[in-house]
């Protein structure tokens, strides 16, 4: 099995932490060389030492802020002008939870802009180079509610199903250059993003937040959390030549938690 990415450059958004950052840690371990793009450069900093560089891999990092559309769409623009990325890996935290009708309307435009904007702007500046070498690898961290909505997460049902439906037009679009487009549905994890679901839920129930944790885990089952390196080897496969041949699904990394197909 191919899974050799060396020479390959990842731009991994969001990699500071959690998800991001797992995924950058296994697509280095396969040889490639990192770029790491999140707004905090102390942590962007200290998080690009502790990336494998045994293969000879280089890594750097960029800083920009997912609420400035324009910020990110400069930063990336000045980046690709002498650089090429091959696997673009789209991820940004999540909205804040609450019910569709009490939502405002410029949560869903926020959260618009942040998700399916950002990524649209990163995806049009890394094709180029993508279609130039013949290998692209687009991977957007989105969420199971693709399949079937959380309860509780309105928003965030909402945008990443639009994060899915342009993606799996963009699968389409870009197949016939070998760039594959796929998404990757994260269950429930052991990152930031999973303690604020739990932390959220019990306050809403007036519970303990152990008894949310075993109440999830019940449904799960693969009787507990995921890991994020977990997650990460899926992100890392699907960037590698092993997967060339898959393009424009959906992949729960849930623990068999999603009911449905």
């Amino acid at each position: 099995m191919n899974l050799n990415l060396t020479n390959k450059t990842a731009l991994v958004c969001g990699s500071t932490q959690g998800l991001g950052y797992a995924s950058a840690v296994e697509l280095a371990l396969l040889g490639c060389n990192i770029v790491l793009l999140a707004r905090n450069e102390d942590k962007l900093k200290q998080t690009v030492l502790t990336l494998d560089t045994s293969k000879g891999q280089q890594h750097e990092w960029l800083v920009a802020n997912f609420s400035e559309t324009l910020e990110v769409k400069t930063v990336i623009e000045e980046f690709v002008k002498n650089k090429t990325v091959h696997i673009l890996v789209n991820n940004t935290g999540g909205p804040p939870g609450g019910d569709a009708l009490t939502a405002r309307p410029d949560e869903f435009l926020s959260a618009f802009n942040n998700h399916l904007i950002n990524n649209h702007n990163l995806v049009q500046a890394v094709v180029p180079g993508m279609k130039e070498a013949g290998f692209g690898r687009i991977i957007n961290i989105i969420s199971t509610s693709v399949k079937a909505p959380i309860k509780g997460l309105a928003v965030s049902n909402t945008i990443r199903a639009a994060v899915a439906n342009w993606a799996k037009t963009l699968a389409t679009e870009l197949g016939p250059f070998g760039i594959t487009v796929n998404n990757v549905l994260p269950g429930f994890t052991k990152t930031v993003r999973a303690d604020y679901i739990i932390s959220s839920k019990a306050k809403a129930l007036n519970i303990n937040e152990n008894d949310v944790m075993k109440t999830l885990v019940t449904e799960i089952p693969a009787g507990r959390i995921g890991q994020p390196e977990e997650f990460g080897a899926v992100v890392a496969f699907l960037s590698s030549p092993a997967a060339a041949y898959i393009n424009g699904i959906n992949v729960p990394v849930d623990g068999g938690r999603l009911g449905c197909l």
